[in-house]
C-alpha cells in the first residue's frame, strides 16, 4: 500500500511538472508539433509565425467568433458556460460550445481531438497553467499557429498560403472570416471553396467584427 501511495504520488508530480516545463519552454520556442498532428493521417503543413506576421483581420474573426471574452476570462468563460448548462437542463442539447481559447490551446497543445470526459477533466488543470504562466498574447499567438484549419494544415501561416496563396499577414477581411469560419469543423468546411453555411457564417463574423469594441482584442 506505501508503494502504491508512493507511486501515486511520484505520477501527480510528473504530470503537474512535465507541463508546466513544457509551458515555459513554449514561452519562449515554437511548438515543434502537437499530438494532433501526429494522429491524422495527413502530410503537415505548419508554420510558426510571430503575431505581428498574422493579420490583424484574422486575429479579430477569430476572437469574435471564438472567444468574445478572451481579455477578461482567465481561461474558462462561466458566463458561456451558463448559457450552455442552461441549455442542457431546459432542452437536452447544447447549441454551443463552451470551449475558451485558453482551452482549445491547451487541448491542442496536450490532448487529443476526441470528446471525453476525462480529456475535458484534463483540459482544466493545464488551462489554468496555460493562463497563469503565459500572457494572452502569447496564447492567442500560440493558438493561431497550431489551429487545425483543413486536412493537415496547421496554423494561420499554412492555412493563408494554402487556400489563398498569400501570406497570413496579407489576409482580407473576407478571407480572415472565411478562415474564422471554418471552426470548429476544418476538415468538412472549406475557406477557400466555402459553401453557403460557410459563407452565412463568414458574412456573420465580418458584422460582428465590424460593430465589436476594441476591447475584445485590447489585451493582444
Amino acid at each position: 500500500m506505501k508503494f502504491l501511495r508512493r507511486l501515486f504520488w511520484i505520477c501527480v508530480f510528473i504530470g503537474g511538472v512535465f507541463p508546466l516545463a513544457i509551458i515555459l519552454f513554449y514561452w519562449v520556442v515554437p511548438p515543434l508539433a502537437t499530438p494532433l498532428m501526429f494522429i491524422r493521417d495527413d502530410p503537415i503543413q505548419y508554420d510558426f509565425v510571430a503575431l505581428e506576421d498574422i493579420s490583424p483581420n484574422l486575429v479579430r474573426a477569430v476572437l469574435v467568433s471564438e472567444d468574445q471574452r478572451f481579455c477578461e476570462h482567465a481561461g474558462f468563460d462561466w458566463k458561456q458556460l451558463e448559457i450552455v448548462w442552461n441549455e442542457l437542463i431546459y432542452t437536452g442539447t447544447a447549441s454551443r460550445g463552451a470551449s475558451t481559447i485558453s482551452m482549445q490551446t491547451a487541448k491542442n497543445l496536450f490532448l487529443w481531438p476526441s470528446r471525453s470526459k476525462v480529456r475535458k477533466v484534463l483540459e482544466i488543470p493545464l488551462t489554468i497553467m496555460l493562463e497563469t504562466i503565459l500572457p494572452k498574447r502569447r496564447i492567442l499567438e500560440i493558438y493561431l499557429n497550431i489551429a487545425e484549419l483543413g486536412p493537415g494544415i496547421y496554423g494561420a501561416e499554412a492555412a493563408a498560403q494554402a487556400h489563398f496563396k498569400r501570406n497570413a499577414k496579407n489576409m482580407t477581411v473576407r478571407q480572415a472570416s472565411r478562415l474564422a469560419a471554418v471552426l470548429p469543423n476544418p476538415l468538412t468546411r472549406n475557406a477557400a471553396r466555402p459553401s453557403t453555411n460557410v459563407q452565412k457564417r463568414a458574412d456573420k463574423i465580418m458584422r460582428n467584427m465590424r460593430i465589436a469594441p476594441a476591447s475584445l482584442w485590447s489585451c493582444v
